[in-house]
C-alpha cells in the first residue's frame, strides 16, 4: 500500500493511509485525503479558501480516476460547494457521464445534498480586492464586470509561480487498486469559466491499474496539450520506471510555447510502489506514505527546467 501526494497533501496524507491500513479501497482513501485538503483554510489553491477568479467568484474543479475500471468523475467551475473531490466521485458512481461543468455541475451538487460553502475566505478575498486594485487603475474602475473586457486585466493578474495551485494523490491499495485524484480551485484571478487539467481526465490525472498512476500541478493549459498524466503512465506501460516516465513527460513539455506556460510539476508511483516528482522549478517537494512508516515523509522534486519560449 502507498500514497503519494503534491506537498500540500500533508494534512490529509496520514488520515488516508491509514484509511488504507482499515481496509478502505485506493479510491475512498483518495477522496478522505482531497477532502482535508479541501477543507485546509490556510490553502488557497484548494477549496473553499481558493483564490477566487478575476470577478471574485470562486470556482472549484476536481476529478477522480479508478484504475481498476478506468471509471472517472470530474467537475469544473463549481460554485458554493465545499468538496469537490466528492461531487466528481458521486459523477464517476452515479452518472453515465464523465464531466460535468459550470451550472449543470452546480444542479447535480444540489441534487445529491452536497455540502455547501458557507461563508467567504477572508484572506482569499482580500488578497483579490488588493491585486484587483493594482489593475484597475483608472478613475471610476473600482469594480470589475459590467461588460468590461476581461482579457487585458487577467493576463496582468496572474502570477504563474504564485497563484497556480491544485492537490493531487495517488493510492495503491492492498487489493491492487489504484486511484489518481485532483482538486483546485485554478488559476487565481482566471477568466471566468477557465478550465485547466483538474477536471481533465488524461491531462491533470490518470490512473491504471495495470502500470500505475500520475498525476499534474501547476500550468493545465500544458497538461491539458500534452495529455501529460496519461502520457506518464503510458510510459509505464511500455516499461519505463516511474521516474523516468516523468522525467519522459518533462521532456516533452519543453516543446511547448506560450505566455506563462513554464511552470509544472508531477508526481506519479507505478504498481510496484516506486514512485517520483519532477518540478520545472527549485525547492518544490511532495509526500508519501508506504506500508511500514508510521506518518509520511517528504522528498525533494527532480528539478527539471522548462523555458518559457514565448513573452506574454
Amino acid at each position: 500500500m502507498i500514497i503519494v501526494a503534491s506537498a500540500n497533501g500533508r494534512v490529509g496524507i496520514d488520515a488516508a493511509f491509514e484509511a488504507l491500513e482499515s481496509g478502505v479501497s485506493a479510491v475512498g482513501a483518495v477522496e478522505i485525503g482531497i477532502r482535508a485538503v479541501e477543507d485546509n483554510a490556510d490553502d488557497h489553491t484548494v477549496g473553499a479558501a481558493g483564490y477566487p477568479n478575476i470577478l471574485g467568484e470562486l470556482e472549484l474543479d476536481a476529478s477522480i480516476m479508478d484504475g481498476v475500471t478506468r471509471e472517472c468523475g470530474a467537475v469544473g467551475a463549481l460554485h458554493g460547494f465545499r468538496h469537490p473531490i466528492s461531487v466528481a466521485l458521486s459523477v464517476m458512481r452515479n452518472l453515465p457521464h464523465v464531466l460535468l461543468v459550470g451550472e449543470g455541475a452546480d444542479r447535480y451538487a444540489r441534487e445529491i445534498g452536497a455540502e455547501r460553502i458557507t461563508s467567504v475566505n477572508t484572506a482569499a478575498r482580500d488578497e483579490w480586492r488588493r491585486r484587483v486594485a493594482e489593475i484597475v487603475t483608472a478613475p471610476g474602475d473600482d469594480a470589475i464586470g459590467d461588460g468590461r473586457p476581461l482579457a487585458p486585466l487577467v493576463r496582468h493578474a496572474a502570477d504563474p509561480e504564485r497563484v497556480a495551485g491544485t492537490v493531487n494523490f495517488l493510492a495503491i491499495d492492498d487489493d491492487g487498486g489504484v486511484c489518481a485524484g485532483v482538486s483546485t480551485s485554478g488559476w487565481a484571478l482566471k477568466y471566468p469559466g477557465r478550465l485547466g487539467d483538474s477536471p481533465v481526465i488524461g491531462g491533470g490525472c490518470y490512473a491504471d491499474a495495470r502500470y500505475g498512476a500520475a498525476a499534474c500541478t501547476g500550468m493545465g493549459e500544458m497538461a491539458i496539450r500534452a495529455c501529460t498524466a496519461h502520457s506518464i503512465v503510458t510510459a509505464m506501460r511500455h516499461g519505463m520506471s516511474a521516474d523516468d516516465a516523468v522525467r519522459d513527460a518533462f521532456e516533452d513539455l519543453v516543446l511547448l510555447g506560450g505566455p506563462f506556460l513554464d511552470v509544472m510539476n508531477s508526481i506519479a508511483v507505478d504498481t510496484a510502489g516506486n514512485h517520483a516528482g519532477f518540478s520545472s522549478l527549485e525547492g518544490r517537494t511532495y509526500v508519501y506514505r508506504s506500508s511500514g512508516m508510521t506518518s509520511y515523509d517528504e522528498r525533494a522534486r527532480t528539478v527539471a527546467p522548462i523555458p518559457r519560449r514565448w513573452a506574454r
